[in-house]
């Protein structure tokens, strides 16, 4: 059965005007400020050790968020967040990891974002990493698995199409998916919900290092069930080329477009491949990770090539960010000097701001000036703009921490500045309160039943965090933290949304 229906109201007209964009999202994987050439370059005044041109094209021509962050450390928390546009606190798993035979985690007349640009009259496309769960059929008791999904459940599972919960139930038209994107456990696509044979011989087996094509495709994730044919390197390619097809399949018709595009680079494991449409990729950098992000940069100049060739580039508008900030670098890439968090402390799974500043661009031509802005933003805020944009009307109660960016993008109408961020660190469960400018970090349990601060940092005075600025021990401070904590324990506990009204 699906729980999810559509909710959003099209407030709009229904005739589709010439001049309403497309919309491509682009969400990358683990890739933080210091993976782009262009921050290196410009915020970090250094050359960088690699080049990213179709990503800093991007950043030239349009709009760059300096306080730009992912919605929470992780990265299936914050895919979370973006498709419903909540803190992920307000879902059934507060510190929120979805295997993929978990439940789905969105409610029956939820929007997310699929739904409100569905409604509005779009074509829309899911492609990429889901990590948001599931429904498959559970062969011995005919009903939905519930379980482990690192076990060899040959025989117990029906791999070969997802029952519900799905991208379909979130409102997209058309998927392609990698339930896990490259990591594991699950080594398997899925298109419209259908298993995809990645070789005309593929057959699912538990793919282990021992029967992999490539041993080391089989992540510290684990073992799992896979395509026989699966190969890492090629995700890429293979997602890419899906995505030019969706665009070339929907561009110039009647009605717009929308491209959800979740990258699984530049995830564990580095499998880079070895050229990509005619260009070098691995060992052009100082590591296989570092090679990881040239894997991206290609992608995302097949999907902008694909917009300029079939004539729409200049009628879309393109958002380009990342779902958590960068890894903790490997020793190749420590050795080279190289640093994914941009300069910031911490990284992925941190509360400090490198695990969640993040590479944050948006480009309209003609409608969003380019340059830089230091105006916070959230990546789940996309879903109250991109329904502003359209003329979807959320109902009363939903998406209650999406903020509606896009009169600061085009400058028309009355932006409404968050006065506070609230958000969601990794697997250590660690909130964040900014209350400008003050930084607050809180360490709670998996139950939520404590709440202890363990930093409070000026972000304006000690923007890299450094633990000698830390004040959250020094008496002074005693009742900034209390009067931040107690803030932020009311926001939590009493629903009220984080975004302005």
């Amino acid at each position: 059965m699906k729980v999810l229906i559509t909710a959003a109201l099209f407030a709009a007209s229904a005739v589709f005007a010439a001049d309403q964009p497309n919309i491509v999202f682009i969400m990358a994987d683990d890739l933080g400020l210091g993976d782009v050439s262009h921050h290196v370059r410009t915020q970090m005044k250094k050359e960088p050790l690699f080049e990213t041109p179709a990503i800093d094209s991007l950043a030239k021509d349009g709009l760059w968020f300096t306080d730009g962050h992912s919605s929470t450390s992780l990265c299936s928390p914050t895919r979370y967040c973006v498709m419903s546009g909540n803190n992920n606190y307000r879902s059934y798993a507060p510190w929120g990891v979805w295997g993929t035979f978990r439940p789905s985690a969105f409610k029956e007349g939820e929007v997310t974002l699929g739904s409100v640009l569905k409604d509005a009259g779009y074509t829309t496309g899911f492609i990429g990493k889901w990590h948001l769960g599931g429904d498959f059929r559970d062969l011995e008791t005919g009903g939905l698995y519930r379980g482990e999904d690192r076990s060899d459940i040959s025989g117990k599972v029906d791999l070969t199409k997802y029952v519900a919960n799905g991208p379909k139930d979130c409102g997209f038209d058309y998927d392609f998916t990698l339930p896990c994107g490259i990591q594991g456990p699950i080594y398997l696509a899925y298109e419209n919900e259908q298993w995809y044979p990645l070789n005309e011989d593929s057959t699912i087996v538990f793919l282990t290092q021992e029967n992999a094509i490539n041993p080391k495709d089989v992540s510290d994730k684990g073992t799992g069930m896979g395509d026989s044919h699966w190969d890492a390197s090629k995700t890429g390619q293979l997602i890419s080329k899906k995505a030019v097809d969706f665009i070339n399949t929907n561009a110039n018709k009647n009605q717009p477009f929308f491209l959800y595009y979740c990258s699984p680079q530049v995830h564990k494991p580095h499998c880079p491949t070895d050229v990509f449409d005619g260009k070098e990729i691995s060992g052009q950098t100082p590591s296989r990770h570092l090679d990881t992000v040239l894997d991206l940069d290609m992608q995302v100049k097949r999907i902008v090539d694909a917009l300029k060739a079939t004539g729409v580039y200049e009628n879309t508008l393109f958002v380009f960010t990342s779902d958590n900030g960068g890894l903790q670098v490997d020793p190749d890439t420590m050795k080279s000097g190289h640093r994914s968090n941009g300069g910031w402390g911490g990284c992925k799974n941190s509360p400090l701001e490198g695990g969640s500043r993040v590479p944050f661009i948006t480009v309209w031509p003609g409608h969003i000036q380019p340059g830089v802005t230091d105006e916070p933003a959230i990546n789940h805020d996309m879903l109250a703009t991109f329904a502003a944009l359209v003329g979807t009307k959320i109902p009363e109660g939903q998406a209650l921490d999406s903020n509606n960016l896009l009169p600061l993008l085009t400058e028309k109408g009355e932006f409404k500045q968050r006065e506070y961020l609230v958000q969601q660190a990794g697997s250590q469960n660690e909130i964040m309160y900014r209350k400008w400018p003050w930084k607050l970090i809180v360490k709670s349990d998996h139950n939520c039943s404590k709440w202890e601060p363990i930093g409070l940092y000026n972000l304006k005075d000690n923007p890299t965090e450094d633990h000698k600025g830390n004040f959250v021990k020094n008496p002074e401070y005693k009742p900034l933290v209390d009067k931040m904590l107690t803030e932020y324990l009311e926001i939590r506990t009493s629903g009220v949304p984080t975004a302005p009204r």
